[in-house]
């Protein structure tokens, strides 16, 4: 899921001296092409620069206001000094494709607690989360962001254990193919808060994630950021996890509990 790419150190390079994202993150394994047109605030975050990938694309993004897509920080943190290197894209479900709009950025703020740990040669991302400011508004509709549940939550409640959601991105399809291009989606369950901790004991905290997936139907590298929907409702971004669709070991996901920062 999302974890570093093994294509990191290319970005990197593409990208010095630009404080454009090194870190890209996960795709969706197990799913099926789906249209952009169902998800007209679906956003598509890269930069020209990155030419591995069409569009420039690395991460996803979700608009919430007309100015704001929420995006996951480690896509984003390293180029707060530069925003105008990310562009984001709406309406775009082939990647080689120029169709849909997009804008540039114009500013970038990260979570003020977002920082980084380590589980098992993977990175952990606390408190992942970041929105940035386009440098022109779009119009609706916007992605409305459920209210956080925790794992006492009851199974109607959107996010509860028991409940699934759908993930998007144009993230890889497996650890080992990462030429996908294609806007998917994937249905996932959602995992009980003591089911993840089991897999990632202290690197999985609650209070900011919560974990969503199984061998059939994860995320997958270039897919983070992007949204783990519930009832039509935003719950969370793919933030992190032990590979993609590994047994005993579901994606992990920014569980979104403030908005202003």
């Amino acid at each position: 899921m999302p974890r570093i790419p093994r294509i990191a150190a290319v970005v990197t390079a593409a990208l010095i001296g630009l404080g454009a994202p090194a870190v890209p993150a996960a795709a969706i394994v197990g799913g099926n092409t789906t249209e952009a047109t169902g998800y007209p605030w679906l956003a598509a975050i890269g930069t020209p620069l990155f030419f591995p990938r069409p569009s420039g694309q690395f991460c996803g993004g979700a608009l919430i206001a007309p100015d704001r897509v929420l995006t996951a920080a480690h896509c984003v943190a390293s180029a707060r000094l530069l925003p105008q290197a990310l562009t984001v894209t709406f309406g775009r479900a082939d990647l080689r494709s120029h169709d849909g709009v997009t804008v540039g950025v114009k500013e970038i703020r990260v979570h003020p607690d977002f920082r980084d740990t380590e589980f098992d040669g993977e990175t952990v991302h606390h408190d992942n989360l970041a929105i940035l400011i386009l440098d022109e508004p779009r119009p609706g509709p916007y992605l409305e962001v459920a209210a956080p549940q925790s794992n006492t939550a009851s199974p109607s409640d959107a996010g509860a254990p028991g409940t699934t959601g759908t993930v998007l991105g144009w993230g890889a399809t497996s650890e080992d193919d990462l030429s996908n291009a294609l806007l998917r989606s994937a249905t996932v369950p959602v995992v009980p808060d003591s089911t993840c901790a089991a897999a990632y004991g202290s690197a999985f905290d609650p209070a900011d994630m919560l974990c969503a997936g199984s061998t059939d139907a994860d995320t997958a590298e270039f897919d983070s950021g992007g949204p783990l929907l519930v009832a039509g409702r935003l719950l969370g971004l793919t933030s992190w996890g032990k590979g993609s669709a590994r047994p005993g070991f579901p994606g992990v996901y920014t569980r979104i509990t403030t908005l202003t920062f």
